[in-house]
């Protein structure tokens, strides 16, 4: 069984971070360790929220600690996710040069979570290091449509200009750049859009926008783990990227059927396994 170590958020009302991660990975059959980055009462779009971020020194002890019992050549992968402090980072770093230390095959999935001036908040500096520095060290990165923009330092409109941003990003150092959320002027309104590059394949794909008066928050994280989860198991980049779409669509669509703005993961979680509605992905014309 994959063993995947998620180094996200934790709240401990509501689904963000590895709260709306882990629960994804193991009902598909991976090993989720969880490691968390901060301890909140709940996600910061409710606007109030108590809790604090765990220490760096702390979250490379805990996984000293793993390696100290001989478990850590197990680990298969890293992701990681919301951020507390921008020490975390380099924290984080460190962590997957100790994991690849032991495991020269993990991959290390990043997920660059910097925040919105009025939504997901994240401290000052967080971005830069991300910018600066994850690409480099990032087998693969999960970027939205905003924090894609952030990375190549341009705004994109159109698919192919995102797909040109996500080969320029490959060119520092992930081999897949997985777009969580794309904007496209030519996108009819009622879509979401999502993109996935590596270096010979490239595609897109499309699901229903559903028109929450607010977005429920923690989509992202449960697509980063769906689709690291169907990496893990063994799928083609298209597959793990066609269940990733189906899967998160049918989390949404069992919130919106409940009218709830907590995302729906347990009673969605057959339909994480096995989606009864599927969206086939398509080339773009410039892949």
């Amino acid at each position: 069984m994959k063993n995947v170590l998620s180094i996200q958020s934790h709240v401990v009302f509501g689904h963000a971070g590895n709260s709306a991660a882990v629960f994804p990975m193991r009902r598909l059959g991976v090993n989720a360790w969880p490691l968390n980055t901060v301890q909140f009462s709940n996600h910061t779009q409710y606007g109030h929220w108590t809790g604090s971020a765990i220490d760096p020194g702390q979250l490379v002890e805990l996984v000293d600690g793993i390696g100290a019992i001989g478990v850590l050549p197990r680990c298969d992968a890293v992701l990681s996710g919301y951020l507390g402090a921008p020490d975390q980072a380099q924290a984080v770093i460190d962590i997957v040069r100790a994991v690849k230390s032991v495991n020269r095959n993990a991959w290390y999935f990043c997920d660059p979570v910097m925040g919105t001036a009025t939504g997901c908040r994240v401290e000052p500096g967080i971005q830069e290091f991300l910018v600066s520095r994850m690409p480099e060290v990032a087998d693969a990165m999960a970027p939205n449509h905003s924090e894609l923009q952030r990375l190549v330092g341009r705004k994109l409109e159109t698919v192919d200009e995102a797909l040109a941003a996500c080969r320029e990003l490959m060119k520092r150092g992930p081999k897949i750049v997985l777009v969580k959320h794309l904007l496209d002027r030519n996108s009819p309104a009622d879509r979401f859009n999502m993109l996935v590059v590596s270096e010979h394949e490239a595609w897109v794909g499309q699901r229903p926008l559903y028109p929450f008066a607010r977005q429920p928050v923690g989509v992202g994280d449960v697509t980063s783990a769906v689709f690291v989860a169907r990496m893990m198991l063994g799928d083609s980049l298209r597959a793990a990227f066609e269940h990733t779409l189906a899967a998160v669509n049918a989390v949404v669509k069992a919130t919106w059927d409940a009218g709830r703005y907590e995302l729906e993961l347990v009673a969605a979680q057959d339909q994480i396994a096995r989606p009864r509605e599927w969206f086939d992905a398509w080339a773009p014309d410039a892949a």
